[in-house]
């Protein structure tokens, strides 16, 4: 049985529960440690940008 695009399929449905809506992709950017991780990986290339920027 075919489903459309918007409508979840039988076995994510039953996973998602009766009364909660199915997660998006950003939901995963909320997470906290994510959220640190690339928070310190824009820092180091931030910081390493101003250093080839100012170096002799």
């Amino acid at each position: 049985m075919a489903h459309t695009p918007g409508e979840l399929p039988p076995a994510d449905r039953s996973a998602a529960g009766a009364g909660e809506e199915p997660r998006g992709c950003l939901f995963a950017l909320s997470q906290p440690p994510l959220m640190l991780f690339l928070t310190v990986i824009g820092t180091l290339l931030l910081l390493s940008a101003v250093h080839d920027l100012y170096r002799w």
